[in-house]
Formats: C-alpha cells, structure tokens, sequence
C-alpha cells in the first residue's frame, strides 16, 4: 500500500506545469549588427542650414531578451576615422582635436544600462554610457523595435530604429563654433543577425 501510495505522488509531480515548480528558463538571443544592411547618421547646424554625415565603420552585440524587452542590452563600437560627410577636407577637419580627435580618441562607444517601456507597443528609451572624445555621458535613446524575422540563406534578424540628441560640448568638442550648432541629432537604423 505504501508503494502505491508513493507511486500516485510522484506521478502528480510529475504532471504538474513546469511553472508549478520551477520557472522556465527565459528565452534569451544574441544579435549582431549587420553593418552592411545598417547605418549611423548624424545632422547638425551650419549657420542657417543642417549639414549630414554618417559613420561607415561600426559593430555591436544586441542581447534580447524575447521574454521581456526591457531586460535587453546593447553594446556597440563607432570608428571615429570612418566620418564622412561627402567632403574630404571637411572629413580631415572632423578627424582633429577641434573636433573628434581621432589620432587619440580612435572610437565612440555606447554601452546600455537601462530599457524602459513607453506607452507606445514595441518603443522604448534606453539608457546608457556614451564615451566618445575620452569622455563618459549618460545619455537616453529612443528605440524603436522594427520587428523580427527571417533573412537570407536561414539567417534569423532582428530590425531597430534609434534616435537621439546630444550636446556635443558635453564631451568637450567645441570646434567651429559659432558657425557650427552644438546640438546634434542622430538616427541609426539597424539590421542585426541572431546568432
């Protein structure tokens, strides 16, 4: 009988959900960013009008978490020297220490800290440390989730659209002023590879 009786018990367990006990493991997935198929551009004020450029060498890791978004992280490396503006002699002007210095600081980097949800499905605003001309800021990205979905020949991708602001004299770059704004504005658009 008392066979029996510990029989029906562990048969129970047995069918209780996983959750019952232990919590499922949450579904965690690495991305990394296709520079190829992404960009990092940036405007900013000359005089009256906004001058353009981008950035044509860069990479970066996304960590998802599938499970809750705002347990996501992201970081990603900038090289300062790749600037370009479609026009060398002001390309070779950025890459100096009135500007970006590129000799001594060679990269811009971002690191997360923090995604928080907004009202709106699928955005959010992303926290992290941006050092970019030996210097370290906090600065808040809004992000937007673009969505999931397979690519070419099996690969598995993921689609995200980013915006931000930034004072540029908050890193100590000053140069051209006052003929150039401070404020910059950035959008990057990423298409990054599950891993």
């Amino acid at each position: 009988m008392k066979h029996i009786l510990t029989t029906i018990i562990l048969a129970g367990f047995a069918c209780l959900p996983l959750g019952a006990g232990l919590q499922a493991a949450e579904k965690i997935e690495t991305y990394k960013i296709d520079p190829v198929h992404s960009s990092v551009k940036f405007s900013i004020r000359h005089f009256v009008a906004k001058t353009s450029g981008s950035f044509g060498q860069f990479e970066g890791t996304i960590t998802v978490n599938r499970d809750d978004l705002t347990k996501s992280s992201v970081e990603a490396v900038i090289q300062v020297a790749s600037v370009d503006t479609a026009n060398e002699k002001r390309d070779a002007h950025l890459k100096t220490d009135d500007f970006f210095g590129a000799e001594s600081h060679p990269i811009i980097s971002f690191r997360s800290t923090k995604w928080e949800a907004t009202d709106d499905e699928d955005e959010f605003e992303v926290t992290g440390e941006l050092r970019m001309h030996g210097m370290t800021k906090e600065v808040t990205l809004e992000v937007e989730l673009l969505g999931f979905g397979e690519g070419m020949q099996g690969a598995y991708l993921s689609g995200w659209e980013v915006t931000t602001e930034i004072d540029r004299t908050g890193w100590g770059i000053t140069g051209g002023q006052p003929a150039v704004g401070d404020e910059v504005e950035i959008t990057i658009n990423i298409e990054a590879i599950r891993q």
